[in-house]
């Protein structure tokens, strides 16, 4: 059995977004792990209202601010998926982890 490992990160800050990627595609050519990505996906736009007060209908604006993400997967090397789940990522990078298992077409389910 085979385990695929998605790693979805996402941030406000492009250039350090790019860089955690990058530090993580080295990581695993080194080790030789199979890697499919990054993939990378729209940025998000988003947009927060700000109030003057509570008590007041009037707003200051909006704020804007814009999301990226980027999408690696790891095939196997499920120590190398592990540690790269343990670092400590900058604050401004929002990691998920998703481990899916993968069988092969001849094996019979557990």
């Amino acid at each position: 059995m085979s385990f695929v490992t998605r790693l979805t990160l996402e941030s406000g800050d492009r250039t350090v977004l790019d860089s955690v990627v990058d530090d993580i595609c080295d990581a695993a050519s080194r080790k030789g792990a199979e890697l499919k990505g990054p993939r990378s996906h729209p940025p998000t736009e988003l947009r927060v209202p700000l109030q003057k007060s509570v008590a007041d209908a009037d707003a200051f604006g909006n704020w804007e601010y814009t999301v990226y993400e980027r999408t690696v997967e790891l095939v196997g090397h499920d120590d190398l998926a592990r540690s790269i789940a343990d670092w400590e990522f900058p604050s401004s990078v929002h990691v998920s982890v998703e481990v899916e298992n993968v069988r092969s077409q001849g094996q019979r389910p557990l």
